[in-house]
């Protein structure tokens, strides 16, 4: 039985529940009905390989994608960002009141230098695409107008290098969201891991050139000077935390910039130092919406390692956590059928093969499926937003005791 037709008359929360799993089972018919058009998106992109802010071809594949679907999205190219887009959907007619729930999916696209989709970005693409047809379609095949939703899928450039979604929230792109959902590739399947914060700088010294043999004592080695800095960094990673938290991260940025100054010191060298545009922080966790993604997740098999492991495993760094700051979001990881490590050349093969669609698509599905749940489920948007604002808390307080 699909949603809308005709069934006996069920009492109170049971037949919510029940529509809720039809609705669930309709999102995964939609994403199983578009998955040779995802895969021929994802393999597009993956082709073709782009770095930060250069995104051209993805942003154009991308945004003609949302255009071809019927009924289509209202597409808005060049969304703040030259490569960034916005592409929305509503019900016909848009909605009289309430306000409705924003719903945001992302989409990441950039890859590296040299190893292309190294980090597999053309499946992050594929995933936030793939669970917000799910969730459109979903709705579309109720008999009347469901709840006041908005489905909305962001385009952000620039993970890897700049922080575009860091640019977007600047630009007041998330502002209206409610809570926001993506995907990245790994080697498990977690709901959660510790992504810490980062800040990147660039150091340049500076010396003089002198004759090595004759009259070494009348030259500047700037090269002593990078070496000693890589020795003086490489001491204090002792004293790094293994979770450096965004509260942290200006007494880690001083300790490593003393590092720089004292190998100029040493050497006489002149030092420069240029921190990046932005600074990444930790991704903020929301318990209620992993859990209901692990639930989701595992229903259509997917097998989590376990909290423990989730919340001491190994992490990187992501512009997501500064999302995480201004609106609740969840960033699970996933398995595509390799153990090859992101960042390599193997994950590049990884990322654009044909074994990593299958575990793409079944992220896509829990992904729709939780933020069905979010729409339907009002007491679980509640302790989603009530675990949103005490984690905001918790850093605000960790900041002044530092």
């Amino acid at each position: 039985m699909r949603p809308g037709e005709e069934r006996p008359v069920e009492g109170g929360a049971c037949a919510a529940v029940f529509e809720v799993e039809l609705l669930k089972l309709r999102a995964a018919e939609c994403i199983d009905e578009a998955a040779e058009r995802l895969g021929a998106l994802s393999r597009a992109i993956w082709s073709e390989p782009e770095l930060a802010y250069e995104e051209h071809h993805a942003h154009g594949v991308l945004t003609r994608f949302f255009q071809s679907e019927r009924p289509a999205w209202a597409v808005q190219p060049h969304y703040q960002l030259v490569t960034a887009f916005r592409a929305e959907w509503g019900p016909p007619g848009g909605w009289a009141a309430p306000r409705p729930l924003h719903l945001g999916f992302l989409c990441e696209y950039d890859a590296l230098p040299g190893i292309g989709h190294a980090c597999g970005h053309n499946l992050i693409a594929e995933v936030g695409a793939a669970a917000a047809l799910g969730v459109k379609g979903a709705l579309e095949s109720l008999p009347r107008p469901p709840l006041p939703v908005k489905v909305i899928v962001l385009g952000t450039p620039a993970e890897e290098d700049g922080g575009g979604k860091i640019d977007l929230i600047e630009a007041g792109a998330f502002k209206n969201l409610d809570v926001v959902f993506m995907a990245h590739p790994s080697q498990e399947n977690a709901a959660y891991l510790p992504d810490v914060a980062e800040h990147d700088v660039t150091v340049k010294y500076y010396g003089k050139a002198s004759h090595a043999a004759a009259y070494p004592w009348e030259g500047l080695n700037a090269l002593d000077a990078a070496v000693l800095a890589y020795n003086n960094l490489s001491v204090l990673r002792q004293q790094m935390k293994p979770t450096w938290r965004v509260h942290e991260l200006p007494v880690l940025t001083k300790k490593a910039e003393d590092c720089f100054r004292a190998a100029a010191l040493a050497t006489g060298c002149t030092v420069e130092i240029k921190g990046g545009a932005h600074d990444y922080y930790n991704v903020l966790p929301n318990k209620s919406l992993w859990k209901a993604y692990i639930e989701n997740g595992k229903k259509l098999g997917i097998d989590f390692i376990s909290e423990d492991a989730m919340l001491n495993g190994p992490s990187g760094s992501t512009d997501f956590g500064n999302v995480t700051f201004v609106v609740p979001g969840i960033h699970p990881y996933f398995y595509i059928g390799s153990n090859a490590l992101n960042h390599t050349e193997q994950y590049t093969e990884a990322a654009g093969s044909q074994e990593a669609q299958f575990y793409t698509l079944r992220t896509a599905k829990a992904l729709a499926m939780t933020a069905l749940d979010v729409i339907f489920k009002p007491e679980l948007l509640e302790r989603i937003r009530e675990d949103f604002k005490l984690k905001l808390q918790e850093e605000e307080f960790l900041n002044t005791v530092e």
